[in-house]
């Protein structure tokens, strides 16, 4: 047989009292987990997307233009051609390249204020991909720079791996693989 066993041994050997949790309120709710939206609910290509704005630097300068001649050649001759396909890249297709185009050319046209369209884009687009805002304002920098600042900003798309010349829908089949989601059926009752 075993030897008995004193109380001051099984003291030892008991684990300690682990301290209580604070008493919940039935009050209030459980605060809800963290929102996370998968990257194809954005429209946003996965590797494209940030959590949050982290003050990123823009891949190229503002004065860069000449790193990508035809396109600099472009925007200098007719600006609402790269401010289109710009906008429908950054308005994830919602809109045509052509209707951003053209709505361009018409404010440019009559008052000479087409940087101030141009401008909101910008702003969108740095919200978009944490992008600082750099080199001054936004406004600023479409008011003095415009043409400087749309080539910064279609560099910038193709740095993030967009064909800008294919549109909004053809880089989301590119993405795919050209794999495209069946269509779905209306609901009702069929024989």
């Amino acid at each position: 047989m075993y030897p008995p066993i004193s109380q001051d041994h099984l003291q030892k050997i008991q684990p300690s009292p682990q301290p209580s949790a604070p008493p919940q309120s039935y009050d209030q709710p459980p605060p809800p987990p963290p929102l996370v939206v998968p990257p194809y609910a954005t429209g946003i290509p996965a590797q494209y997307v940030s959590p949050r704005p982290t003050n990123i630097k823009w891949s190229s300068s503002l004065c860069a233009c000449f790193s990508d001649v035809p396109n600099c050649c472009l925007t200098c001759w007719c600006p609402c051609i790269t401010f289109g396909q710009i906008a429908e890249i950054v308005d994830k297709g919602n809109t045509p390249c052509g209707a951003h185009g053209a709505f361009y050319a018409i404010i440019e046209t009559l008052t000479c204020c087409g940087c101030m369209y141009s401008c909101a884009y910008r702003t969108k687009m740095r919200s978009q991909y944490g992008l600082r805002e750099s080199p001054c304002n936004d406004c600023l920098v479409h008011f003095f720079c415009e043409r400087c600042a749309l080539c910064q900003e279609y560099r910038e798309l193709k740095h993030r791996g967009f064909d800008i010349s294919i549109g909004w829908q053809g880089n989301m089949e590119r993405q795919n693989y050209g794999v495209q989601t069946p269509p779905v059926a209306p609901g009702g009752m069929y024989r």
